[in-house]
């Protein structure tokens, strides 16, 4: 079977870290760089911000998206879980993007530590997670490619 062509490419890769109130976000350039946060785009009701997503997309020009997707301990999908699968699936027909998945369990939890220690303002940790959080997952993401 050929591989995947996201799978193999050489970035920059987005990576998305969903949520129903906001999505994270963060750029992997390079497989040899560290993920970089890249704000957040509003999410809710109507839909996550488009247009906002959309400028993201045309100066950072990803190869793929790398979406955080976690399972509760039994293995089932939690609502924000099956919320990141339709997101991703609209985000991938309307930009024609590839989409990668990656377990993002701890993701949120990490970057809430690492924002903690970096800064003890409680508004400006909750600004930074969900981008942070992306980072994670692109870090994880970047962790298997390396390994493989």
């Amino acid at each position: 079977m050929p591989e995947d062509p996201a799978q193999s490419a050489t970035g920059p890769w987005l990576g998305i870290d969903y949520g129903s109130r906001r999505i994270g976000l963060a750029i992997l350039a390079h497989l040899d760089i560290a993920p970089r946060p890249l704000g957040t785009v509003a999410n809710g009701g109507g839909g996550p911000d488009w247009p906002a997503l959309e400028k993201v997309l045309a100066q950072w020009a990803p190869v793929a998206c790398v979406v955080g997707l976690t399972a509760r301990a039994d293995g089932t999908e939690s609502a924000v879980a099956r919320g990141a699968r339709h997101f991703a699936a609209a985000l991938s027909q309307r930009y024609g993007l590839p989409i990668l998945w990656q377990d993002e369990r701890l993701s949120s939890v990490t970057a809430a530590v690492r924002l903690r220690e970096a800064s003890p303002r409680k508004r400006r940790q909750r600004l930074a997670l969900d981008p942070l959080a992306a980072c994670e997952i692109l870090r994880g993401f970047q962790s298997e490619r390396c390994r493989g």
